[in-house]
């Protein structure tokens, strides 16, 4: 059975990978309102990963006997300066999220919640690519930002995720 303060914490978790898969959704809107793809089509497909997230800890909660209760995700916003403006908001709020992880962590190791430090690991490990991934990103867009046609093949990279 899992212990009322690790479910809660877990709850919290759920909401804070629902919001993130919302927030990924809107960014992908406000590509394809750009006329960007690609960009768009590996924004939805982060999205679905975080709903996937948030659904591996739900499951969690359900296998140790605990209740899930979902709570309200906030509306995410909608508009940015530029690409690189995304990208940037893309690297702090995963940076928020593996903090969020690691207080989880911390919680399991202090409870002596065993059975959830492994579910941890492996979001501690995915946190690392998470952050991996939208830096480079970043990067790449910082070189290419004031050439349009270089921004399009960052776009038609990306647009290749899930697809090869």
């Amino acid at each position: 059975m899992i212990n009322k303060e690790m479910e809660k914490a877990l709850n919290e978790q759920i909401r804070n990978e629902f919001s993130s898969s919302y927030l990924y959704l809107s960014m992908a809107a406000w590509f394809e309102e750009k006329n960007l793809p690609g960009f768009a089509a590996w924004m939805r497909k982060q999205s679905e990963e975080e709903w996937q997230h948030g659904m591996k800890i739900y499951q969690h909660i359900v296998d140790r006997g605990g209740r899930v209760t979902l709570l309200p995700i906030p509306q995410p916003k909608t508009q940015w300066e530029s690409n690189l403006g995304v990208f940037e908001e893309v690297l702090r709020h995963e940076e928020e999220v593996s903090n969020s992880i690691h207080r989880i962590y911390e919680l399991a190791v202090t409870t002596k919640d065993y059975a959830s430090q492994p579910l941890l690991h492996w979001f501690i490990s995915e946190q690392v690519e998470e952050e991996k991934v939208a830096t480079e990103i970043r990067e790449q867009l910082k070189m290419v930002e004031a050439r349009l046609t270089a921004v399009l093949m960052v776009d038609h990279r990306l647009g290749k995720r899930g697809k090869e």
